[in-house]
């Protein structure tokens, strides 16, 4: 299937401040409804950094730095010949005012230990503690659209 393979690039930043993290809850109309960290598709030619960066300042107003690698959740969708990697981060430096009027939907100070009470989406709920743990992340998920469903899934710890 070489050569006709899509991939697409996305990238999540967790904002941390002390023991509380910032989590954006999402409209249903927006897709993915729920508790959800900022995030969204690296643009070309942009840097997964970059991406990152400005995917938190576009959703939430606060300037992130000093981004910490977590991990790589990726999805195959092997008969569509595609591939959906996010690249994970986390960061308590920040700087700026939360944005008003969130274009994403409403942004919360939540407990970190009580985050995974909130509704969630499960492969949001699955990731969401490894963000904290130490060392990095791999989750790998073979998918199947077209019967929505997941045939194959590993969790690494690093």
């Amino acid at each position: 299937m070489t050569g006709n393979i899509k991939i697409d690039l996305y990238t999540m930043c967790l904002v941390q401040n002390g023991d509380k993290v910032l989590l954006i809850n999402r409209p249903d109309k927006k897709g993915f409804p729920g508790y959800i960290g900022p995030g969204g598709k690296v643009d070309f030619p942009e840097s997964l950094t970059e991406g990152a960066t400005r995917e938190v300042l576009e959703e939430t107003g606060l300037k992130v730095k000093n981004l910490i690698y977590k991990g790589l959740d990726e999805y195959v969708d092997i008969k569509k010949g595609y591939r959906y990697m996010v690249y994970n981060y986390i960061t308590s430096s920040f700087e700026g005012e939360l944005l008003q009027h969130p274009p994403e939907g409403d942004l919360h100070w939540v407990s970190i230990e009580e985050a995974l009470e909130l509704p969630m989406q499960p492969w949001f709920k699955k990731r969401f503690p490894l963000f904290f743990a130490d060392g990095t992340f791999e989750i790998y998920s073979m998918w199947d659209e077209a019967e929505k469903e997941t045939l194959k899934e590993t969790v690494k710890h690093l």
